[in-house]
Parts: C-alpha cells; structure tokens; sequence
C-alpha cells in the first residue's frame, strides 16, 4: 500500500515538473517571438521614417528658395494615409512582408518653417547678449504677458551655457545648452512660460559657420512679426499677414509700404526667405504611434539633416546632432 501510494506520489511530482518545463519553454518561445517582432518592427518604422525624411529633403531641394511662403508644396501638410497607397505597385516590392501588414501601417507628415519663429539661440553671440538681440524678445514677453525677469534669467543662463570661455569650476555648473523649447525650464523659465513661448519660438542648432535666421515674413504669425519689426504695433503685423494671404512678398520693398512710417528695419532680423525647416513624420502601427522630428538646413540645392530625433508620443527619444 505504501509502494502504491509513493508511485503515485512520483508520478505527480514528474507529472508537475513536465508541465512546469514545458510552460517555460512555451514562455521562452513566446518571449523569443515577441522580441523579434518588435525588433522588426522598430527596423521597419526607421526606415520608414528615414524615407520619409528624405522624401521631405527632396522636396525642399526641388523647391526654388527665395521667396519662401504658405502657398508652396513644402507647406502642403501630408494627411494620415496607408502605408500602402505609397508603396509600388509591382509585385516585387518587398518594403514591407505582407500586403495585409502595410494596410495596418499610417503615415503622416508635415515640415514647418523655423524661421517663422524667433531662434532662442541668436541671442547669444561672442561678446554676450546684445540688447538688439534681445529686444524681439522683450516685445515678445510684453505681448504674452510673461514677465521680464524670466527672460533675464534664460539670457544669462543662455550665454552661461554657451560660453567657451569659462573655466573648468564654472563650465561644471553651467546648464546644459537646451535643444528642444521644452527644454528652456533648464534655463529658468517656468513651465507655463514655455508652453506660452512655444508657438512663436524654436530652437536652431548652432553650426559652423553659423547661418542667420531672421525671421521670414512670409510664414511668420503676427506675433512673431510684431516681435521682430521695432516700431509697430500688433495692427501692423495683422495687416502684413492679410496682405500676404493675397500675395506673398517678393522682396523687403514689398513690405515697407505695410508699415508706420519712419521704421526702420535692422538688417538681418526679417527676410522673404528661408533655410532652417522642421520635418515631423508619424507612423501609426496599430496602437504604437512613433514620431520622428528633424532640423534640416537648405544650402542653394544642398539639404542638410543637423538634427533627429524619434521616439513614442509622449516621450521622445535620444536627440541625434550632426554637425
């Protein structure tokens, strides 16, 4: 009776133990499947992304640059559509493994013109922060109702960051050069006045040499025109952006005839053109969004890709910076 019971006994202890390897197989397996799966997937949405990027790239290469305005291709942003309505028609065409895969795929895009906003990074240059390049800004926070003080304190935390002349004690507690406008909390602004600033601000990554960046009259919001034209009111700009609705500056001399008599326009702070733009591209994979935000810089026919950066939604990912 006692042998009967302790085989019994057995046979459930080996009875459990195939059941527990052979679930953990199972889960390895499955692990093995989901990992690969998501390796794929993440292979498939940067090439995807890049793609897209330099689709935008040879769209603004084919554009003719000056004068840059709302009405041209570039401008035109690109709906969510099927990943499969771009891809070609032929059978050979192995972008993606399975037709049903890139039906369940969603792109959208649109590239925006940086120079319609004031660079956060002009103001800043060997000797400091000159007072002019500070003045759009003060109008600017005046406009808004952000308050002045804020505004010192991210210019002198800007030239901190930026300046390569500090030594080695105060480059240790300098911030870090922010590269994002969410990124300006770093240099004292509070969050409310980041998310204020956000619409009519950016960010330029600083190459060498360094290209300026007035700001394009032709794209720019009213606020940001009444920031960059001393000597105006917000009227002004309201009628400079109606005007150009009917038809886009050609020229400076297009624009004087819009403004208070006796204004004078600082060289270099407004243009009719542009050459810093942002791309964004979205891909949609089920419930997975990626994004993938850029800075390109347009040299005659020449696009140049300074910066990238993708990940989730809500919490982009590592910033790549090319110089």
């Amino acid at each position: 009776m006692k042998q009967r019971g302790a085989a019994l006994l057995a046979a459930m202890l080996t009875v459990t133990l195939v059941a527990t390897f052979a679930a953990a197989a199972l889960w390895q397996q499955w692990r093995s499947v989901e990992v690969e799966s998501a390796d794929r997937q993440r292979v498939q949405s940067t090439w995807i992304l890049t793609g897209a990027l330099d689709w935008a790239r040879l769209i603004l290469r084919e554009d003719r640059g000056d004068p840059d305005y709302l009405a041209e291709p570039w401008a035109v942003p690109l709906q969510e559509a099927r990943l499969s309505t771009f891809l070609a028609a032929d059978q050979a065409n192995n972008t993606m493994s399975d037709t049903e895969e890139a039906d369940q795929v969603f792109l959208s895009g649109d590239i925006v013109d940086l120079q319609s906003r004031l660079n956060v990074g002009d103001l800043v240059e060997a000797a400091g922060v000159p007072e002019n390049r500070l003045a759009p800004f003060r109008r600017l926070f005046d406009l808004l109702g952000l308050p002045q003080a804020q505004l010192a304190r991210m210019a002198e935390n800007l030239r901190f960051a930026f300046d390569l002349n500090v030594d080695n004690r105060s480059a240790a507690q300098a911030p870090l050069p922010p590269q994002r406008v969410e990124q300006l909390v770093w240099l004292g602004l509070a969050p409310e006045t980041v998310a204020a600033l956000e619409p009519y601000v950016t960010i330029l990554p600083r190459t060498v040499p360094i290209i300026k960046s007035p700001v394009n009259l032709n794209t720019a919001p009213a606020e940001v025109i009444y920031a960059a034209i001393p000597g105006i009111g917000l009227a002004d700009a309201q009628r400079i952006v109606a005007e150009r609705e009917r038809q886009h500056f050609r020229s400076i001399a297009d624009v004087k005839p819009l403004l208070p008599e006796g204004t004078k326009l600082e060289p270099g702070s407004v243009g009719i053109g542009s050459s810093y733009f942002g791309v964004r591209g979205r891909l949609r994979i089920g419930d997975v969004v990626i994004e993938e935000h850029s800075i390109v810089v347009r040299q005659g026919r020449e696009v140049r890709t300074l910066q990238r950066e993708r990940g989730p939604t809500e919490a982009l990912g590592t910033t790549e910076i090319k110089r």
